[in-house]
């Protein structure tokens, strides 16, 4: 190569990379905190149940199905949330989105028994649903596939950072507000968490861009970069449209992969608190600090993973290996549930692996799926997976009214998420399998 190709080659580079980090330092950090709610909105409930369990006379198995019932919601209108944001555009569908279930949350302070419980995290549930499959999809629009893992942690961190800091809020707001105007404190978690979302979803409206040709923060020439390596990867896809996606075996592989994953995700998300207090910890403020230890070291963990995973152009070890890790963390849990260190340390390796592991995971569906195909596929896959959601947090409930303790149901979670790593390391489908050129 002569001085001037490499001179101009390196120019380009040096200009693309200026570009990309234009992007992400425009979407990035606002989704994160939209994402931050989002999880707020979703897993709150595991702190509120510390009060209103007793407030309300749900038994675990009552609470678990309440946890559960929200995935019902989500599967239902996953797919076609996400077909209708590619068609009408991700800001006005992401806003509608957040400012919907930010509304339906906040409404959750106002149940008085059982049946409202299980109505309105259904509703909460319909509501959200296509938010992060949207996410990941719109991130498929900016960023080709060889940044799409680093770019997926950073966003996906947004799990860990609710952890770190909706634990001590959720303590602190149950504690300091408990009584105030006669509402209870996880009356009040509900209100001051849900509230916020909507706020959130009217500025998505001033903030977001469709996609690069709508950024008028974007120069021509950036724009004209940074489309051609979306086009030129589009060209090599195998699927387009929603039927394509489906008829692929490597979607219906990823979405039960994706399902034994999320069943370890949502063990660990709704029973975290209630697993922190069995070991003998009393105070919500105490367990709600406790809580935030797993999830910091999640967070710090999915980055590393992820970079790793893209520094090599690697996918099925790096996921494999992590789910693996969440697998062995929830064994441990199992076998050491009542005492307070070893507990928090099983759970924090339990953490690492279930959170960890999902910027690769998504690194896998744009392979070879893109446009409607995408947009449905993506969708069905998390909304098979979100299944998990139904199942794990209803089975610990059940487990523990029966037999008084949750280890039969950390078991359970500890055989399908290293079934899911079984899998992934040895029955990865080839067209999602190889490694992801520079």
């Amino acid at each position: 190569m002569s001085a001037t190709s490499s001179f101009v080659t390196s120019s380009t580079t040096a200009f693309e990379e200026a570009a990309y980090r234009k992007i992400t330092w425009r979407i990035i950090p606002f989704l994160i905190v939209c994402f931050i709610f989002a999880y707020f909105d979703r897993v709150n409930i595991s702190f509120a149940k510390l009060q209103m369990q007793s407030d309300l006379g749900l038994s675990n198995a009552a609470y678990g199905f309440g946890a559960s019932i929200f995935f019902v919601g989500y599967f239902i209108f996953e797919i076609p949330s996400n077909i209708i944001m590619h068609r009408v555009g991700a800001k006005l569908w992401i806003a509608r989105i957040m400012i919907s279930w930010g509304i339906a949350s906040s409404l959750l302070m106002l149940v008085h028994n059982e049946t409202w419980f299980y109505v309105l995290r259904f509703i909460i549930g319909a509501t959200e649903a296509g938010f992060l499959p949207g996410i990941i999809l719109y991130f498929t629009y900016w960023f080709p596939a060889k940044r799409r893992a680093r770019i997926n942690a950073i966003f996906m961190t947004s799990i860990a950072a609710s952890g770190v800091i909706g634990g001590p809020v959720a303590g602190f707001i149950m504690t300091r507000f408990d009584g105030v105007n006669g509402w209870a404190g996880w009356q009040w978690l509900f209100l001051l968490e849900g509230l916020p979302t909507i706020g959130l979803g009217l500025l998505v409206l001033l903030w977001l861009d469709d996609n690069i040709g709508k950024a008028k923060w974007l120069s021509t020439a950036e724009k004209k970069v940074l489309q051609d390596n979306i086009d030129r990867e589009n060209n090599s896809v195998v699927a387009h449209s929603f039927m394509d996606a489906i008829k692929q075996p490597a979607t219906i592989f990823l979405s039960i992969v994706y399902l034994f994953m999320l069943m370890g995700l949502y063990g660990l998300t709704f029973w975290l608190p209630q697993l922190i207090k069995n070991t003998g910890i009393a105070s919500p403020m105490t367990i709600g600090l406790l809580s935030t230890i797993p999830y910091a070291a999640a967070g710090v963990m999915m980055v590393l993973i992820a970079r790793s995973s893209d520094r090599y152009g690697e996918r099925r070890w790096h996921l494999g290996l992590c789910i693996l890790a969440g697998g062995i963390g929830y064994v441990l849990s199992g076998l050491f549930g009542d005492n307070t260190a070893i507990s928090i340390a099983a759970l924090t390796l339990a953490a690492i692996g279930v959170i960890g592991c999902l910027p690769v995971f998504w690194t896998l569906p744009p392979k070879f799926l893109t446009g409607s195909a995408a947009a449905g596929g993506i969708a069905l896959i998390n909304s098979v997976g979100n299944l998990g959601g139904i199942i794990s947090p209803y089975m610990v409930g059940k487990v523990k009214d029966v037999t008084g303790s949750t280890a039969g149901g950390l078991y359970a979670i500890a055989a399908v998420t290293i079934l899911a790593a079984l899998l992934v390391m040895f029955a990865l489908p080839r067209s999602v399998a190889g490694k992801d050129s520079d």
